[in-house]
């Protein structure tokens, strides 16, 4: 019975690693796509792709511990700054945003 516990006690936090790995892989292309949207002046396609970050950004953040977990909430906080400064069309303070999340979301992979 123990060992059986120990297994499923392994398939789950395996299950939720790779879990958060995805998300954060996702987040990571659309802060990206963010990014380069914002360097084109483009603000409102940069607040698409940082919208659908931050929503993979609070999906990994769920799952994940630790140092981690601490930077994926700080790139959430950088991609809702991007949200609300591609709304005004602020595409430049917008993508300097963009690019601190991209920084957190790569520093939560190692």
């Amino acid at each position: 019975m123990r060992k059986l516990a120990f297994a499923f006690a392994g398939l789950l936090f395996l299950s939720t690693a790779v879990f958060a790995e995805e998300h954060a892989m996702a987040a990571l292309e659309h802060a990206n796509a963010a990014v380069v949207a914002g360097k084109a002046g483009h603000a409102l396609t940069l607040v698409e792709h940082s919208k659908l970050a931050l929503e993979h950004t609070l999906a990994a953040s769920i799952v994940a511990h630790g140092v981690p977990k601490t930077h994926l909430d700080a790139a959430a906080g950088e991609l809702q700054e991007s949200i609300d400064h591609g709304n005004l069309e602020h595409a430049d303070v917008a993508t300097k945003h963009a690019v601190a999340a991209v920084e957190h979301i790569k520093a939560s992979k190692q």
